[in-house]
């Protein structure tokens, strides 16, 4: 069992225990875990061996019993009876993910919106995971708080965004926005600026508890905008803390299939969204997704290999994932 398959364990039973608000603080230490060893990748046999996985960052003796049984059998029987409790039914069609072959995120930010880290800091990390290609999204000017970018801000990063590029070689960053899905469905940038990026992630962000059928109707004129790639985070909901928005989400995935709009998987342990519930079921509808961290610092980047296994679980082939495509045939961006 190698650290990014124990990861991903981790990971998942921190899920699960967010279903129950009493479990949070578990549930954080779990992904706390993960994301620890997605970043260290150590030996666990090694450590296992010699009586330290405690000294992993994160790992005190729960965790360490779960990572021991891990080691010896490759299963863990904790994460099997949280799927049983929590109702997840048995799989035996998840697909396989090869992190190895994963070519860029299409979601995150910097310094420009509120992000931690500076455009080329973001680049540089980047780089060393051998990504060929970023998508640089910060917020909309909707949300005050987080310093969203109108056009006139845009504009001036990208100047900074050609700039950066020229000192990351190899590395591609594709100029975007994380553009809030407004209440009607419009969007928070007018289509003249749109139009010109790369790469459009359209995310509700606010009045998520907005009356099911107009929520609906906001989300389906989200997705038809020729000008938007992606949807992220679709339900907004953050597990154990705050129900996402409810709306058909049938409707909203037919859609969103028919235009050749992709469903985001973000990867935040905060969010989990889309869920693989929801992942699977659109999946059957004919979409395309994008596996993302939504990185806000460099290191938040390993939230992708420790949740890839919500993409797997919920049996989505790589071919339907944007992330595993090259630049040149992200025909979907842009378009």
């Amino acid at each position: 069992m190698d650290a990014i398959a124990a990861a991903q364990v981790l990971s998942e039973i921190g899920y699960l225990l967010r279903q129950d608000p009493k479990e949070v603080y578990r549930a954080r230490a779990f992904s706390a875990a993960a994301w620890a060893m997605a970043l260290e990748r150590p030996d666990l046999t090694a450590l296992h061996m010699a009586n330290k996985l405690t000294s992993i960052e994160g790992v005190g003796e729960g965790i360490a019993k779960v990572l021991a049984g891990l080691v010896e059998t490759g299963e863990s029987s904790y994460l099997e009876r949280l799927r049983t409790e929590t109702g997840q039914p048995a799989r035996d069609d998840e697909s396989t993910i090869d992190l190895g072959a994963y070519q860029g995120d299409l979601h995150s930010h910097t310094d420009w919106s509120d992000g931690r880290a500076t455009m080329l800091e973001m680049a540089r990390a980047a780089k060393a995971l051998g990504y060929h290609y970023l998508g640089v999204t910060d917020h909309s000017p909707r949300i005050k708080v987080v310093n969203g970018l109108d056009a006139e801000r845009l504009l001036a990063q990208s100047r900074e965004r050609e700039q950066v590029e020229k000192k990351v070689d190899g590395l591609a960053l594709l100029q975007g926005i994380e553009v809030d899905i407004l209440e009607d469905g419009s969007l928070d940038l007018p289509d003249a600026v749109l139009e010109l990026l790369d790469v459009v992630v359209a995310s509700p962000h606010v009045k998520l508890r907005q009356e099911s059928a107009s929520m609906t109707e906001r989300m389906v004129r989200a997705v038809s905008n020729p000008n938007v790639d992606i949807i992220g985070h679709p339900t907004g909901r953050r597990p154990g803390s705050r129900e996402g928005a409810s709306y058909d989400v049938e409707r909203v995935f037919r859609e969103a299939a028919e235009h050749g709009v992709a469903l985001e998987i973000d990867c935040d342990p905060a969010r989990m969204d889309l869920s693989p519930e929801h992942a699977r079921l659109a999946l059957e509808l004919g979409c395309l997704f994008s596996l993302d961290a939504d990185a806000h610092a460099p290191a938040e980047f390993a939230y992708v290999p420790m949740a890839a296994w919500m993409a797997r679980r919920a049996g989505i082939p790589m071919d339907r994932i944007l992330n595993f495509r090259p630049l040149e045939a992200l025909t979907m961006i842009a378009k």
